[in-house]
């Protein structure tokens, strides 16, 4: 799924988000010649193809392990790395490098499971690195593996440079909707910029080319198939995998299913309503508590809470950072609180902080990291770049040339012009605290080259090994019914399980959800297509 960019000004300082808890929001940079990535997207195994021979070296290769280099990385975490070509249309031109991690096997390792955490742009490494133990059940038959796509973290990250501050500026919710012209000068004037900060990788960088960078890891990991657990947009990752190579698939998990089909515009829809229906879920909690700041009754509750956005949208309080925090920014803080359930007496206390004493703290903890644009040279080298020289924008940069790399919609400014009266109003509709916030994603890839169709028209009636699919009931921002389109999509082959919980995916959430793909993972167990796992109780089972 797509991530949300923070364009408050505070935000500048304080919020670019992880990549398992980003918000919907299509944004875009695409590829400079997206063209080219329908083209390569085939659904033979680069050993058939007609560049084999060529694709050869990299097929060859084996990783080369060490530990891990950086105070944060834990001791038994180790690192390595496979190249791929940065463009397998001419796989005898230029490489890069990808950069792997993983946890070994406890015991007999029967190969590797590759994980994506989502996003698109988070760093799977890091995110190993801090959230590793969730995954230790399954190094008593794995080793447990991730990686920087590339564009990502140590892989040739991707780099707006200031435009990043500028992109952000022209799409403001304030602002971005007021003078599209002037918003549509300001991004195609940003693409310029977004290019020459990030060098050769940016015009592959799409969901298509790091598929086939998981297959060269698959076979240099040693395994003949791939097993695979991915989250929110990793579904999307693992999806354009199995098409691409059908008869490489072990054993597959997408949790947090993304879409294959909805237009950005319809994703951004889909994400108001689902953030809107877990503000309220959450609002229904709190007044059951005495300490809830909106008191005990639900209906007022919410609408207290539309009213407090619109307060501080017209009389910010100042920020820890001494800046005005708005209810754009608090309607951020809020959505990033909305992906756990586990966040919600946090959430609790940081309203009341701000209702009775003004104090933005609580709420800004929701979002962490500064950003900086540090000058870069160029960055389609074959080397890995040193964790200190990623660039601060890497996340927002890559989530934008990402997504839209993989959209096909470029609306005219005309067309962008005249839709955003309507579409306001049908997202206002959706959600009266989130609907503004998520409004100007319609003006993200405007200017920008045409993303791959591959997806939206290929990646379907998949002829592959059973695959698992997560789908969870309160998920605000792959909602079920993603989960059961993509089924139906991907064809017999899909087999879905019913998370009838909250939060953003259900691995880390749910203990059943963890059993059953832990099973399936390590013993082959696939539950019955449609059963299901209870809410949000320890130790439920299936319905």
């Amino acid at each position: 799924m797509q991530a949300k960019l923070e364009t408050r000004p505070s935000a500048r300082r304080r919020a670019v988000t992880g990549a398992l808890g980003l918000a919907l929001l299509g944004a875009g940079l695409p590829a400079a010649d997206a063209a080219h990535a329908a083209t390569t997207a085939t659904t033979t195994t680069a050993a058939t193809s007609r560049d084999g021979s060529a694709l050869s070296r990299f097929y060859d290769q084996k990783v080369k392990w060490s530990a891990c280099e950086g105070m944060e990385m834990p001791k038994d975490l180790q690192c390595g790395k496979v190249t791929v070509p940065v463009d397998y249309a001419h796989p005898k031109g230029r490489t890069l490098d990808v950069a792997l991690a993983r946890y070994r096997a406890t015991g007999d390792s029967r190969g590797s499971v590759l994980l994506n955490f989502g996003g698109p742009g988070g760093s799977g490494i890091n995110e190993l690195a801090v959230g590793g133990k969730e995954f230790m059940h399954l190094t008593n038959g794995y080793d447990v593996v991730t990686f920087d796509p590339r564009g990502v973290g140590r892989s040739s990250p991707v780099s707006c440079g200031p435009a990043t501050l500028k992109i952000m500026e022209a799409t403001d919710a304030d602002e971005g909707t007021g003078d599209a012209e002037d918003v549509l000068k300001r991004l195609r004037d940003a693409a310029a910029e977004c290019a020459k900060f990030s060098g050769p990788v940016l015009p592959h960088i799409g969901t298509v080319d790091a598929a086939r960078d998981m297959d060269v890891m698959r076979r240099a990991l040693g395994d003949d198939r791939l097993n695979y657990l991915g989250f929110s947009y990793g579904t999307r990752l693992g999806a354009v995998y199995a098409a691409q190579f059908p008869d490489k698939v072990g054993r597959m998990v997408l949790d947090g299913v993304d879409t294959l089909t909805e237009p950005l515009t319809e994703q951004g829809l889909a994400g108001a309503r689902g953030q809107q229906t877990a503000l309220e879920n959450f609002l229904d909690w709190c007044v059951e508590d005495v300490a809830c700041p909106f008191g005990q009754d639900a209906r007022s509750a919410r609408e207290q809470v539309v009213r407090l956005v619109a307060s501080l949208d017209s009389d910010p309080v100042p920020s820890a950072f001494g800046e005005p925090f708005t209810g754009q920014d608090m309607v951020g803080a809020i959505g990033q609180a909305l992906y756990s359930r586990d966040l919600w007496p946090l959430l609790e206390r940081a309203l009341a902080q701000l209702l009775e004493d003004g104090d933005t703290r609580g709420l800004e903890g929701f979002s962490s990291g500064g950003v900086t644009f540090p000058v870069r040279a160029d960055t389609g080298g074959a080397g890995l770049t040193d964790e200190e020289d990623v660039p601060m924008d890497n996340l927002p940069a890559a989530l934008m040339a990402i997504n839209c790399a993989d959209d096909p919609d470029r609306p005219t400014a005309a067309q962008v012009t005249a839709s955003l009266g309507p579409l306001r109003a049908r997202y206002e509709e959706a959600s009266p605290v989130f609907g503004r916030y998520r409004l100007t994603q319609v003006l993200m890839c405007y200017g920008r080259p045409k993303g791959t169709d591959y997806i939206r028209d290929d990646v379907k009636n998949l002829d592959t090994a059973k695959m698992l699919l997560v789908g969870t009931r309160g998920d605000p921002a792959t909602p079920y019914r993603w989960t059961t389109e993509t089924a139906d999509r991907i064809g017999p082959s899909a087999v879905v399980l019913d998370n009838r919980g909250e939060g953003h995916t259900g691995y880390a959430s749910s203990e059943c959800v963890h059993r059953k793909v832990d099973d399936f993972l390590l013993y082959g167990s696939l539950p019955a297509d449609g059963s299901s796992c209870g809410s949000e109780s320890p130790g439920d089972g299936t319905d």
